[in-house]
Order: structure tokens, then sequence, then C-alpha cells
């Protein structure tokens, strides 16, 4: 089956606009849709053709936001469809903004598209603007239960935007498909090194409206931390995209066809990044590039004596920093790859500059970062060699609980209550953690006290909670939550020292409180303070931005027989106070 070129693609469209949430010098803007004061043709020959819409800062404007924009826009001869670009620049000396977020963003045409793609296993019929408007409202305004929807199948499930969030590693096509005529209009991201807060980061794709976004850095699932904060007159210029928008059709009526032929495109796309025809002397092209290779191994002499390869782990470079500083990196690019199963790995295609280089392995707790800085140069390979990962372990390990992979998605997961469901839910266990108000089913399942988990006994993925979260009490106000840990030691070192490893998945305006056998004692041994701004309870995450607390334990204040670590969350201003665990492992004194 044919498809058939679309190039009268604006037709369909409402809007097609470059967003902004952004702070200029402490007070917000809402949504500035950068509307271009200059128009220019860049680029124009038989097969292509660039056009510039540009925004200057004009200071006498006091409405105007202190940043330069360029929008490029893209259309090659012979495709269905066009790409486009931006590029963003504060001058030295300019006042300050915080850039909270920006995307592009389409609203497409109501009386046609109603049928939604964002992966293999997540596609659906979608209810309109006008379904939400008449629902009701459940705990925040982006959740709502559809009442009287215009397709009764929908009728008393939640729609929510941040259930169809997903991973930017993973967000490589989405889009919508109409019935009649039978079309698609589809977001296709070959690349994300233009994106923050690494692959993990979580963000949003299409939903309600019809509307399709493509996402170039937001604070969703990290808060403010992962904005763009430009301050005492720095100077900063960045390109995000290009991004290419897709749009197929056929004489047919089966969805899955137009699905994979828009996957088609997407590998097609991603094999030719980065592209050679875009104009501006900021996006360098393949030959203007380098890369890096090595081979990375892990050393951790409690698993293995010899070190080992680092099988499936993620490695990339970022702006120089600290170990792990790149999740929370804004302004530079970063670029990532994963290694094979003999730890050996390329990371091709990088611009120039001067990264740090950083990793982390399933299986292992902690971030690795490379000893030094390296300098990537156009047309050369740095060659890394063997580069160790020194595992962080101080003896082995007499217990653990979880996995290390930086989510919660190992530990149990409620099922959500009866008419708060999400239908493309239902009968899955990978994206179970998107149902509406599973903060809530806590106390519906410990309604006479909180988590005890029993070392030996109890069973993570069915015995631990996803999320440590506060219980809501019958007055509907929250209360903080202790979790206990039972363990049995049958010899303790009083002069030894033991660690307990925490690492959290997320963090949202939580507060971990740790005592060690003594509960009552009014000050605990350790304690975070307040933490986290992740938000991802309440955005149906199943993780945030990842931190570690390494924990001494004297062996003074540990027993033979019975031990009992409790875990407070003692922050419980509402229902999303909470953390997520990723992984604990208790460990003996060096051996």
């Amino acid at each position: 089956m044919g498809f058939k070129k679309q190039n009268r693609i604006v037709l369909w469209c409402f809007a097609i606009v470059f967003q902004f949430l952004l702070l200029v010098n402490g007070s917000k803007v809402q949504h500035s849709r950068l509307f271009a004061s200059s128009f220019s043709v860049i680029a124009q020959d038989d097969n292509k053709v660039e056009v510039s819409f540009t925004k200057t800062y004009n200071p006498l404007d006091a409405g105007s936001a202190p940043l330069n924009v360029d929008k490029r826009y893209i259309v090659l001869r012979g495709s269905s469809g066009f790409y486009s670009y931006g590029i963003i620049e504060h001058l030295k000396g300019w006042p300050d903004v915080m850039l909270d977020e920006l995307r592009i963003a389409f609203k497409l045409s109501k009386s046609l598209f109603h049928y939604m793609a964002i992966s293999d296993d997540r596609q659906r019929i979608m209810p309109s603007e006008e379904d939400r408007a008449s629902g009701q409202v459940l705990d925040f305004k982006e959740a709502v239960k559809l009442i009287n929807p215009s397709n009764p199948k929908l009728k008393d499930e939640v729609d929510d935007k941040y259930q169809y969030s997903d991973e930017i590693k993973n967000i490589k096509v989405h889009g919508w498909i109409s019935d009649t005529p039978h079309m698609g209009f589809w977001v296709i991201s070959p690349s994300y090194e233009y994106c923050n807060g690494g692959p993990m980061k979580q963000d949003l794709t299409s939903h309600v409206g019809p509307t399709s976004m493509a996402v170039f850095f937001s604070s969703h699932y990290a808060a403010p931390l992962l904005g763009v904060s430009l301050t005492n007159g720095e100077a900063w210029r960045k390109v995000f995209g290009p991004v290419f928008f897709y749009v197929n059709s056929d004489s047919g009526i089966d969805h899955t066809v137009l699905w994979e032929d828009a996957k088609r495109q997407m590998n097609e796309e991603t094999t030719k990044w980065p592209y050679d025809f875009p104009a501006s002397i900021d996006y360098p092209h393949a030959n203007e590039r380098g890369s890096v290779s090595g081979q990375l191994v892990v050393h951790d002499g409690y698993i293995n004596r010899d070190p080992f390869p680092a099988k499936n782990a993620y490695i990339g470079l970022a702006n120089p920093g600290v170990v792990g500083s790149w999740q929370s990196e804004t302004k530079g690019y970063q670029f990532w790859t994963q290694t094979d199963d003999s730890g050996y790995f390329m990371i091709s295609n990088v611009r120039p500059g001067i990264y740090g280089v950083y990793s982390w392995v399933p299986g292992i707790i902690g971030d690795y970062m490379f000893s030094s800085y390296i300098s990537i140069t156009p047309g050369n390979n740095i060659d890394l060699g063997q580069i160790v990962f020194e595992a962080p372990r101080n003896g082995p390990t007499l217990w653990e609980i979880g996995f290390p992979d930086r989510t919660a998605a190992e530990f149990f997961i409620p099922d959500p209550l009866p008419g708060l469901q999400n239908y493309l839910y239902i009968n899955t266990t990978v994206h179970k953690f998107r149902q509406y108000g599973l903060w809530n089913r806590y106390a519906d399942l410990y309604p006479n006290g909180d988590l005890v988990y029993k070392i030996g006994v109890s069973d993570y993925r069915k015995d631990w909670f996803f999320a440590h979260v506060t219980r809501r009490n019958l007055d509907n106000t929250y209360g903080p939550t202790t979790w206990q840990i039972s363990f049995d030691l049958t010899n303790v070192d009083p002069n030894g020292i033991y660690y307990l490893r925490i690492a959290l998945a997320s963090a949202s305006y939580g507060h971990l409180q740790v005592w060690i056998n003594t509960p009552s004692k009014p000050r605990p041994w350790f304690d975070t303070l307040q933490i986290g701004q992740s938000n991802a309870i309440a955005r149906h995450g199943i993780h945030g931005l990842y931190m570690t607390f390494d924990i001494q334990i004297p062996g003074t204040i540990l027993q033979i027989g019975e031990n009992i670590i409790y875990l407070k969350q003692a922050s419980a201003n509402g229902p999303f106070n909470g953390l997520m665990y990723d992984y604990i492992r208790l460990e003996g004194p060096p051996q």
C-alpha cells in the first residue's frame, strides 16, 4: 500500500507555536509564544527552502523577554512534512531570566483527529476538550473524570495529560490519526542531544486537544532545577532541534499501517542524524563532530574479585560538573548511548566542546564519572580504553531491597479504584503506575498501621509499596508514615561500621528520617530535611531525580537477634508529599 504525500499541513492545525514559560527578573510570564518581528529566507534552491522568523530583545519594552529567538522551518523536495528548530540567545549583560519550559506545540483539528498513538502499547481513542470541560476535576486540574463524554465508552474514565508522559529516550515518534481522511500527524525527534536531564528525563508527548508537542526542556518530574537560569549577565546560546513533523495517509482504515509507517520514518530520520541540510552555523554537520569510545567495567570486590563488564550501562557526555551532575545540567548538550554486553561503547556525532564522561549501570547503585574532562574536536575519535567504575561499597551485603535501576517499577503497584481508571492501562503491568490516585491506595491497603517489611520473609515485589506517601486520615487531612525494616543478625561487630545505602528514585517535597532500633528517641539517627520537587507521585511517574544517601551505623547500636530500621516520611502537607525508593542495602563491616 502506498502512502500519499501531504503538503498542506497547516490546514489541519489550529496553531503551531514555539512556547516559553519563563520568569523575567522574578516576574512570571505565562507561555510566551515568542512572536516574531521579522522574516527572512535563509536558503532556497530546487530541493530545499529554509526560512527564519526572528524575535529580537528590545530593552525599551518592559514586556519583552531578554532573549533573541530565531525560529527556523525547512521544507525538502519530496518530503512529506517539514523540519523546525530554534536558536535561543541571551547576550552578556542582559537582565536575569529563568526559562522553565521550551516546546513546539501543535493544536490539530478537533473534527479530524481522535486517535492518539505514543508507542506500540499506548494507543487509543481519546476524549475531547469538551469532554474534559464537562467532567469532574479531581485532586488537581489536569486530572478529570469524564462524566458525560461524547463517546459513551469513555464514561467514568480518568484523563490526565501526564498519563501519556515518557522518558525522552523513548520519545521518538508520537501523534494522531484521523479516520476520514485516513491520515496521521507525527512528531519525530531523531535526537535528544539538546534536551536537559539525560535519557531518563520524563516529559509530555501528545494529549487531549488534540495536542502534540516537541518538548525541548521543562521542569516536569524535576521541578525548577531543570529550567535554564540565566543570571548576572550570563551569555548563552543554544540550538534546539531540528524536529521533523511528518504526515502520512492512505486509502484504508487500519491505523496500524499509518503507525508502522511513522516508525519507519522515525528510523529513517534517526539514521540521517545529524542532518546535512540546516543552514545555521550553530548546527554542526557530521563532518564537524567527533566521537568517544571505550570499554566500561565495574569493580565491586563483593560481587566479583575482578572487574566485570558494565552490561547495558548508560554512558554519556555532558557539561563539566561533578558525579551525577548531568541529570540537573541544563545549558549544554548531552550525548548518550548504552554499552554492549562486554561494556564497549561508541558515542558518535558529538558537538565540539569540553565534556565530562558520566555513566550509571543497571544493577549497581550510584553514579560514575571519568577522572578528567575531555575535549571533542571535529572529525576526531577519542578512545578512552578501559575505564573502571569503582562501585560504592564498604562491606558485604547483609540484605537488600529492590533492584538498583533508578526507578521504583519493581515494587508493588496497586490497582486503581473502580471509577478512577484510565482504560488504556487496565490490562498492563508495565504501565500500571500511570493510573490515577494510587497514592490514596496506601491507606486502603494499610488501614491499621504502616508497612512492615521482614527481611527473608517479605517480597519487595508484593510487600513494598511503590511510593512512601502520606496517610489520608478520616477527616481528609494527611499524616506522616513510618515504615519498618525488620532483620535478624546472628553476630554483631561492636567495633565495626555498618553502612545503610538508600537510593531514591524520586522525592516530592519529602522528608526522610531514619531511626535504628530506638524509635522513641526524639532525634533521628539520620535526617534529610525536606528534599525533592519532582512531583512524580501526582504526575504518574515511577521516578524523578535520583539521589543516594550513605548512612554509617556503628555496631554498638545493633544487636544480635532482631533489629528494626524505621523510615519515616515526615512531610505531610498533602497527598503528594513522598518518596520513591530505588534500592536499599545494608552492608556489614569490611572483610
